[in-house]
């Protein structure tokens, strides 16, 4: 039985190591619409999560289009 653990929330750094993107790759993605925005993190700041749940789904669908 796997334990379902809690939903991670990755910074930028995190995440350009999770998908072996650089960040300045992924900003470009990401205002093409073709990778998940993010969220602020704090009200009216500029820093950006992104839950390692949406970001796996994200990946698997990209995977099963190219299948």
């Amino acid at each position: 039985m796997q334990t379902k653990h809690p939903d991670r929330i990755l910074r930028m750094n995190q995440l350009a190591i999770k998908v072996g993107l650089s960040k300045s790759m992924l900003y470009a993605l990401i205002a093409e619409g073709k990778f998940p925005k993010g969220f602020a993190l704090t009200k009216g700041g500029r820093a950006r999560g992104w839950l390692e749940s949406s970001i796996d789904d994200h990946l698997v669908n990209l995977a099963n289009k190219e299948a």
